[in-house]
């Protein structure tokens, strides 16, 4: 049973699900080094992440280098709250399976989030160098929502999501945050099959909507 929530803007659940944990494949055909660096994220993917923070918390502000359909900028969570609730979904590594199917997977439902006035942001530490192609691959972002660099995973150490056997990598781990500055929703799970659908669920719940249900 979840207790109560100190606030109108929060939902009442925050889901974890590392038992939906899945390994990302390796590619033999890149180099040796770029080899290397993959299999760490592979294996960090395959372990279970540290915990999210709960419905209701504070969500740290923070500013970082950004891109938007591969142009950059510097995105501010402060500023883009005034306009409404955010988004902000953390996800290992850009050019990885999964996170390309978690990126293609937000792209193609951003036109329900902005329909309800939601902002959204992908954050990651992994392969930043490569975030400005990444953000307008027509088969990832498709240039329809910025990603941030967050080298060191420092941003998503103060949101509790990062790898526990590698804490220099974000979690897959998704977050609504209302346009108070508190965390409406969490969602956290390797797979990266639920996010969208959770989330969206999350922005109904908040504003008093019908909840569709779960595939």
């Amino acid at each position: 049973m979840h207790a109560p929530l100190p606030c109108r803007d929060a939902l009442l659940t925050q889901t974890r699900r590392n038992s939906d944990t899945v390994a990302e494949p390796i590619f033999l055909s890149e180099p040796p080094m770029r080899r290397i660096a993959t299999f760490a994220i592979a294996l960090a993917l395959a372990t279970p992440a540290l915990a999210a923070l709960k419905p209701g918390s504070p969500a740290p502000a923070f500013t970082a280098p950004a891109f938007l359909a591969g142009q950059a900028f510097t995105f501010d969570l402060t500023a883009t709250l005034k306009k409404g609730p955010v988004v902000v979904y953390f996800f290992p590594a850009a050019f990885t399976p999964g996170c390309n199917a978690e990126a293609a997977a937000f792209s193609q439902a951003i036109d329900k989030f902005k329909a309800q006035g939601v902002s959204v942001i992908g954050v990651t530490a992994g392969n930043v160098e490569r975030l400005a192609e990444f953000s307008k691959d027509t088969e990832k972002c498709a240039g329809k929502f910025p990603v941030a660099a967050d080298p060191g995973a420092k941003i998503a150490k103060t949101y509790d999501a990062t790898m526990l056997l590698k804490p220099d990598l974000a979690s897959r781990t998704s977050y609504l945050i209302g346009k108070n500055g508190r965390i409406a929703a969490a969602f956290d799970a390797m797979n990266p099959n639920q996010h969208v659908r959770q989330m969206l669920d999350a922005v109904a719940a908040l504003q008093g909507k019908p909840v569709q249900s779960k595939k």
